[in-house]
């Protein structure tokens, strides 16, 4: 066990030590969404872990970026902690990210995570980081190693409209997606929506499908469990279902007949502009 934790944290390494000359170039007042997967170490065991956190980049003070984790959760296998009190920097214009704060068990205990993040690469959709660090619950200490994805959301202003009525975007669920042999199943699996915002989504299969709301399970043969929030019921063919998010949070839709298609809808606090994002489908 010890050798493979090692030679996991060995390529982490390895790799951030050929690229990290590159830079992140974080701008300010910005929001991301920060997730990826791993493994969480102990001598006796190894756990899947992910992660899942929505950003907004502060101002900047010298070389650092101070942000707020405004939601999002951490697992260990199928053990879901929401975010509590977190604080993090953007380090030497991105190429560092720090995490440290603490996160909440569903029984109400708290967990302290301390994560620290190397730049991997960048490319034009996303910056890729490998972080180490611990998870330390009441009960164990736990050392962590993650490959994360940190994607940008670009800003869409918003139309003025009175406080009432809410705003709406369409999204597809792409034809054939029932076949899983395509990379994207909708038209964007990734939304950051402001309180009040109505997502409209249109069936283009040529199969029924039902939308509803879940946890992550991080097994790959029954990934997702529903908590009851939302259901959309049977959606035909060329029809369409309207669904509110009225609470901020973080929200995984998905398609229990066909756990390969989710979307991860974030619902954050701002209320003077709407945030959409689109990246490559988190089961993948």
């Amino acid at each position: 066990m010890k050798a493979v934790v090692s030679l996991l944290i060995l390529l982490v390494f390895s790799s951030v030590y050929f690229v990290n000359e590159s830079f992140a170039e974080i701008p300010q007042n910005q929001a991301y969404l920060l997730e990826g997967s791993g493994f969480a170490v102990t001598e006796e065991s190894i756990k899947i872990s992910e992660i899942d956190l929505g950003l907004s980049s502060q101002q900047q003070q010298g070389s650092t970026i101070n942000f707020l984790t405004e939601d999002g959760f951490v697992t260990l296998n199928d053990e879901e902690f929401t975010i509590s009190n977190l604080k993090g920097k953007f380090l030497r214009e991105g190429r560092y990210i720090r995490i440290n704060g603490n996160i909440e068990s569903s029984n109400g205990f708290d967990t302290s995570i301390s994560f620290f993040g190397r730049l991997v690469e960048k490319s034009k959709d996303a910056t890729i980081y490998g972080f180490t660090g611990r998870i330390t619950t009441p009960d164990d200490s736990f050392k962590i190693v993650y490959i994360t994805k940190l994607s940008t959301l670009s800003k869409i202003d918003a139309m003025s409209t009175p406080s009432n009525k809410s705003e709406n975007l369409t999204i597809h669920i792409l034809k054939d997606s029932y076949l899983q042999k395509t990379t994207a199943y909708f038209s964007t699996d990734k939304i950051s929506i402001k309180p009040k915002t109505t997502i409209t989504i249109v069936n283009d299969d040529i199969v029924p499908h039902n939308i509803i709301s879940g946890h992550d399970t991080g097994n790959r043969n029954n990934r997702y469990i529903s908590d009851g929030i939302i259901s959309s019921g049977d959606i035909l063919p060329g029809q369409s279902v309207t669904i509110t998010f009225n609470d901020t949070g973080f929200y995984r839709l998905y398609d229990p007949n066909y756990n390969w298609m989710g979307i991860i809808a974030y619902v954050y606090s701002d209320t003077n502009t709407v945030v959409l994002g689109k990246g490559q489908n988190p089961s993948n």
